[in-house]
Formats: C-alpha cells, sequence, structure tokens
C-alpha cells in the first residue's frame, strides 16, 4: 500500500511538472504534447487512487510481519 502511495505522489508531481512545462512553452506543438501528457498522468493517478480505495487495510499481523522483514 505504501508504494502505491509513493507512486501516487509521484504521478501527482509530474502532472504538475506537465502542466507548467505546457503553460511555459511557446511552440504549440510541445504545448500540446505536454497537455496530453498530463491528461494521461491524471488518468494513471486516478487508476491508482481507484486501486487504493479498493484495497482492505492491512490487518495488525500484515504490520508486524512487514516490519520484521
Amino acid at each position: 500500500m505504501k508504494d502505491m502511495q509513493e507512486h501516487l505522489e509521484k504521478l501527482r508531481v509530474q502532472i504538475v511538472e506537465c502542466e507548467m512545462i505546457r503553460d511555459l512553452a511557446t511552440d504549440p506543438k510541445k504545448r500540446d504534447l505536454f497537455a496530453r501528457l498530463a491528461e494521461h498522468h491524471k488518468v494513471l493517478a486516478a487508476e491508482v487512487e481507484r486501486a487504493i480505495s479498493t484495497q482492505s487495510p492491512p490487518s495488525a499481523a500484515d504490520e508486524t510481519r512487514l516490519k520484521q522483514s
């Protein structure tokens, strides 16, 4: 679950970066490319969020086992 949260945060950062580059780009092709990349990352982030929300929280035994490894 922690890995998925970390990946979600990375996707959110990439969305912001793509939108920033899109807004600063003077070339229309680059502006379009980074707009599409931002939208694609938004779709990926939504999928990760959905996967996180459908996972059951780890039990106390699972957490203990993870800490020991």
